[in-house]
């Protein structure tokens, strides 16, 4: 663990690495994980058996089972979710998969990521929505079950086509080519 990061009260860190200016508040158990630097881990948060990346904010309530990956920049908003297995039980271990998050993504309040799943590079995860599939690099996905309705820009701003092959942002002006949702 570094010296150089703040925490709350009542702060459970077992076995876990937490990077330079990371902020854990209150109420916040941290196991068999590791934190990069520069994060925000808001109270009532579990992180266990996990990596999160730099520069991440995780809103207050959030639950990271064992087997999830979080890549950079990545923000998860309050109460949000993930699962790491398919067919749980009370009476057996049951089928745990691994879940990766890419970077620049953002996921919104209470949406629910279930197991063995990609999240690509940009894209969103909008409030209360429940991922059942991969999402594609710069997807935004809403409802439940969640479905692609169209992709994002860096700025989080979903995209107006312009033309076969070409997008726009009507908030920052940046123009995309038909990359968009690679696997990357």
């Amino acid at each position: 663990m570094s010296e150089s990061y703040e925490y709350g009260e009542n702060i459970i860190v077992k076995n876990s690495a937490i990077g330079a200016d990371t902020k854990v508040w209150h109420n916040v158990n941290v196991y068999d994980s590791k934190i990069g630097k520069n994060c925000v881990v808001s109270s009532f948060t579990e992180v266990g058996g996990s990596r999160v990346g730099d520069n991440c904010k995780l809103e207050a309530f959030v639950f990271i089972p064992p087997g999830v990956t979080i890549g950079n920049n990545v923000f998860i908003g309050p109460r949000v979710s993930f699962a790491n297995d398919k067919y749980p039980s009370a009476a057996a271990f049951g089928e745990h998969r691994n879940t990766a998050v890419g970077d620049n993504v953002s996921i919104g309040i209470a949406a629910t990521i279930l197991p063995g799943l990609r999240l690509g590079k940009g894209c969103m995860v909008g409030a209360s929505a429940v991922v059942t599939k991969d999402v594609p690099a710069r997807g935004l996905v809403v409802g439940v079950p969640a479905k692609l309705v169209g992709f994002v820009c860096d700025c989080k701003r979903k995209l107006e086509r312009i033309d076969e092959g070409l997008m726009r942002c009507p908030s920052c002006g940046k123009e995309l080519r038909a990359e968009l949702g690679d696997k990357d």
